[in-house]
């Protein structure tokens, strides 16, 4: 079997560094789902709360680097259709990076759901051709508690994101800085 053909576009410059690091599944039994990951896998529940889509929304990890490395959202149907893929969500390395691929999505025509700071990280949230969502996130040197989202413009400059993120989260009780935040994981991972 031949490998695919990849088009080339001469104009297009090659996406930066992606890589996969959680994924979230739409659950029927959230706290059922959570139990099982916790007890059978050692992942520790790092935020759950309030669902934008409505429901709830947990996140586990069982890595101190890595806020989540699973999401469950609850609301998951028993419809045949319904999939259980809430997002597939790629790390890349930088800020700048995050705004190349902002750029590239829309040179290339593919509809962004959303562009959102979650105090932790910034985030573009777009679909593949079957209508799984896709994710693509940098973290940020904070850390606040989640579920937080607010639209952010991803055509302005690293320093004005910054300082418009910075000035969204200043405010939260829950800010500290990721490395903090980080600190605190690990030694609830590793005792």
């Amino acid at each position: 079997m031949k490998p695919l053909e990849h088009s080339k576009s001469s104009n297009m410059q090659k996406p930066p560094n992606a890589q996969l690091t959680h994924m979230g599944i739409h659950c029927k039994n959230l706290d059922a789902m959570i139990d099982f990951y916790i007890n059978t896998l050692g992942l520790i529940l790092t935020d759950r709360g309030e669902y934008y889509m409505g429901g709830e929304i947990a996140f586990l990890s069982r890595s101190p680097n890595e806020h989540h490395q699973m999401v469950l959202a609850s609301g998951r149907s028993d419809s045949i259709e319904s999939s259980p893929i809430n997002q597939i969500s790629f790390r890349v390395d930088s800020l700048e990076d995050l705004i190349t691929y902002h750029q590239q999505l829309l040179q290339k025509n593919v509809p962004i759901q959303r562009t959102i700071t979650h105090g932790n990280a910034w985030s573009i949230y777009f679909f593949d051709p079957e209508h799984n969502r896709i994710e693509l996130y940098t973290p940020s040197p904070w850390y606040v508690e989640q579920p937080f989202g607010i639209p952010i413009d991803l055509t302005d400059s690293v320093e004005n994101i910054l300082k418009t993120t910075e000035d969204f989260i200043k405010d939260n009780p829950s800010l500290t800085s990721q490395s903090e935040w980080s600190q605190g994981l690990k030694a609830k991972i590793f005792n």
